[in-house]
């Protein structure tokens, strides 16, 4: 009987998975086709215990419904859906789903970026305020305590922001919707969100505010992705959208993927999280993608399908091709998975280092420099990051494999990734 049960389960699962690929032609278009799992390297058993787990946080319900593909050596090994895709119409989940994928949105603008890079209209060393003039005198927060009282004065930096500084996360600009601090506190106070503002506005309110750290010196996680979506609109001349509607998403068949959910027809493919599963931080909860504003955040703004976010992670893992088409060069790639933090670098970890233990940070990406430390299995050289809204995918140019798992929780997300890395390599028979 339990024979009998994983046979179904991979068959549900190797139906769906070539139901994917054929609906949408031009996803892989290199020729990725499904397999069985031995053809790739892993058990019929470990895989289906994706399956028993999903199906148990569903039953549970710790989490509405998840979709997760497991794609090694240009095939896919593993596709599934799971529960309902919003608890509210108890519609079921779907290949097509769309997700808020939040911080996932800083990988695709950072190689948005360096396309500009590889153009030469765009150097690593740039000072930010070369393309964004108000960030020419930014300030350094420090916090002093005056007779018991912690009082927030500010320094000025001692070096620009540069736009490495950006893409690695250590401009000095943070993040005001998690952790303590003065710094912190004003940007909750600013209201940055207050209005419909467009990226330039975002980023002369950016600019007005204290840094949490000097440049160069630590990793924080921040709006910095955001303002490396306005650097890309100065140096294009376009909109960040169109900007990677035509360089990047159209030409890679990311259909799906954008800042808003703009077509009716797909309106309702939105997936949601439970009602009282919302809330990401201090002064933020899971926007409404279907309703539409000038703000285009690089940082944490766009929504996606798992079809179209795995056209995007087998680029990477191709060194920067798909289909025949190159987006970027092999060593541009090799460049962005190595550690841009780590000994010679200046830069030390944040209280808020989210790559974790035996990990780096590249450029968008977290980047795994040792095969321990870290609670989760994984091979040296990965290179992966996440969402607030509980979607996550890494890609593993060792094993030659990329996973891409999508959810919207927010409660659960960092239990689910971890739980999901190790039962993914526990998979593994070569």
């Amino acid at each position: 009987m339990r024979k009998q049960m994983l046979s179904s389960t991979r068959l549900h699962s190797l139906v769906v998975a070539a139901t994917l690929i054929f609906a949408l032609p031009t996803a892989f278009a290199e020729g990725p086709v499904t397999v069985e799992p031995a053809a790739a390297g892993f058990t019929t058993a470990g895989l289906a215990r994706i399956d028993a787990y999903l199906k148990n946080e569903v039953a549970g319900n710790k989490i509405p419904g998840a979709v997760m593909m497991i794609q090694r050596h240009g095939k896919t090994v593993y596709f599934s859906t799971f529960g309902v895709r919003d608890p509210g119409t108890k519609q079921p989940m779907t290949s097509d789903s769309i997700f808020r994928i939040y911080s996932m949105s800083k990988p695709i603008t950072t190689v948005a970026a360096m396309m500009l890079v590889e153009e030469g209209k765009l150097q690593l060393d740039d000072p930010l305020s070369k393309y964004i003039p108000a960030f020419a005198n930014v300030k350094v927060g420090v916090e002093k305590d005056e007779d018991g009282t912690m009082v927030l004065h500010t320094v000025p930096a001692k070096r620009p922001i540069t736009i490495q500084d950006l893409m690695r996360h250590t401009s000095g600009i943070t993040y005001g919707f998690f952790g303590e601090g003065l710094v912190k506190k004003a940007y909750v106070d600013a209201h940055l969100f207050s209005g419909d503002v467009d990226n330039a506005e975002f980023a002369e309110r950016i600019a007005k505010l204290p840094l949490a750290y000097q440049p160069g010196t630590t990793w924080d996680y921040s709006h910095s992705v955001d303002i490396l979506g306005r650097v890309i609109e100065v140096v294009s001349g376009k909109s960040l959208y169109q900007f990677e509607k035509e360089r990047l998403l159209d030409p890679l068949g990311m259909k799906d993927t954008a800042f808003y959910v703009t077509d009716p027809a797909k309106k309702s493919l939105v997936a949601e999280p439970f009602p009282n599963d919302r809330t990401i931080g201090n002064d933020a909860v899971m926007n409404d993608p279907r309703e539409v504003q000038k703000w285009e955040s690089g940082g944490g703004g766009m929504v996606s399908t798992i079809g179209d976010y795995a056209r995007f992670a087998q680029m990477v893992l191709n060194g920067g091709t798909l289909g025949g088409r190159r987006y970027l060069s092999p060593k541009t790639v090799a460049y962005m998975g190595s550690n841009h933090i780590g000994p010679g670098s200046g830069v030390t970890p944040g209280p808020y280092y989210l790559p974790g233990p035996g990990f780096g940070f590249g450029l968008g990406f977290a980047v795994r420099t040792e095969a321990g430390v870290s609670p989760a299995e994984g091979s040296v050289g990965e290179m992966n990051w996440s969402g607030a809204g509980g979607t996550t995918f890494w890609v593993d140019p060792k094993e030659d494999m990329f996973v891409v798992f999508m959810a919207q929780t927010v409660s659960q997300r960092g239990r689910l990734r971890v739980a999901l890395k190790n039962i993914v390599y526990g998979a593994f028979e070569k």
